[in-house]
């Protein structure tokens, strides 16, 4: 068996669950108990929709104003205020999405189709090929849409049309963990994790390299001890750019020239997030912990999720952390201390794909197709 294929066929059974005991995105076995909450913030479900089962694929809601985009058994859909608005159905498998501007609604196929629709009508404007399965949802953002490979290439794509503007493409290791990372598309700049634990800033402009910067080191004997791959979105703040790698740390860079400000050894394959003050993140145990933003120093560690597929943190207003997890349900948790103060079971199917702000509230979508809007009061 050739090599390329070795690669493939293991990073395949990483991500789909196939060994769960090494797989970092696996949502199996039973859960750890919950404890009750003493006086817990009031949580309320705005609405609820069902969309359709996302199969093995993380399918993520993109959220606009008032409007939320999502994807399941092959639809397309636009909720306004919990009310589906239109819905098109695509006849194909969707395994990368939604990405929105609120003007075009972008998705990708396993085939390597990229299908763009009109935001208000839902009609498909144009589809085209990047030859490569997608697995992350298109970032898009003033007339360019952004579409990342199972590969690792991106691909630059007038929104207009779908034409090819640019590709980048790096070299990878020969073994990766399979994974729905997108980028992070900002109006000059495109940041990237990457296989390898290497974070890249590229113009958006021609898809040429900016900075690089070095999440993590792989170490080991073996090529599966090595994997130190970037599987969740970089964050960008006004006073760093952070990212995350599975078997190695959590890094922030200066967003100017990609120097680095501090790193520290730490194993996430959910993802964090950040505010003007500290940096969240899930570790692989399930653990959330808030780093100071400045140093790196631990703030604090909530540890009573451990276990339970807890997903990528988000912060929600000045106060509150949110979490998904493997059972459907949502946390809340202060952010100055990291209490756990709230929660709310929206669905019983796991959330895998990473929750959207909306506001004050935040929108989920969980594997069994099920888009809705958790509120704290």
């Amino acid at each position: 068996m050739k090599a390329p294929q070795r690669a493939l066929i293991v990073a395949t059974a990483l991500a789909l669950g196939a060994c769960s005991s090494l797989n970092p995105f696996s949502s199996s076995g039973k859960q750890p108990a919950l404890t009750p909450i003493t006086s817990p913030v009031a949580t309320s479900e705005a609405w609820r929709v069902r969309v359709g089962n996302t199969g093995v694929y993380v399918l993520q809601p993109a959220i606009v104003g008032d409007a939320v985009f999502a994807a399941g058994d092959g639809d397309v859909v636009r909720l306004d205020n919990g009310r589906v608005r239109w819905k098109t159905p695509l006849k194909v498998t969707i395994s990368g999405g939604v990405g929105s501007d609120g003007s075009l609604v972008v998705v990708g196929t396993p085939k390597g189709e990229v299908i763009a629709l009109d935001a208000d009508s839902g009609q498909v404007k144009w589809r085209v090929p990047v030859n490569a399965e997608v697995l992350a949802a298109p970032a898009v953002s003033n007339g360019l849409v952004v579409v990342r490979s199972a590969d690792s290439r991106l691909f630059g794509l007038d929104s207009a049309d779908g034409r090819q503007r640019w590709v980048y493409q790096r070299a990878t290791p020969p073994l990766s963990l399979r994974n729905s990372a997108g980028v992070l598309l900002e109006s000059n700049v495109i940041l990237a994790g990457f296989p390898g634990g290497k974070l890249a800033a590229v113009s958006p402009a021609n898809g040429s390299l900016m900075w690089e910067g070095t999440v993590a080191i792989p170490r080991g004997a073996t090529e599966l001890e090595r994997m130190s791959d970037i599987t969740s979105l970089p964050v960008m703040g006004s006073r760093a750019t952070c990212a995350v790698a599975y078997q190695g740390r959590i890094a922030c860079f200066d967003m100017s020239n990609g120097s680095t400000l501090w790193t520290r050894d730490l194993s996430s394959s959910k993802g964090l997030d950040m505010d003007d003050s500290q940096v969240f993140v899930t570790d692989d145990k399930g653990a959330v912990l808030a780093l100071d933003i400045g140093s790196g120093a631990s703030a604090w560690k909530q540890d009573q999720l451990a276990g339970r597929g807890t997903g990528r943190p988000r912060v929600i207003n000045d106060y509150y952390v949110v979490v998904g997890d493997a059972e459907g349900y949502v946390h809340l948790l202060r952010k100055d201390d990291g209490r756990l103060v709230g929660r709310l079971r929206p669905a019983s199917s796991p959330i895998l794909a990473d929750p959207q702000r909306a506001g004050g509230s935040v929108v989920i979508q969980t594997r069994d197709g099920n888009v809705a809007a958790v509120g704290v009061q």
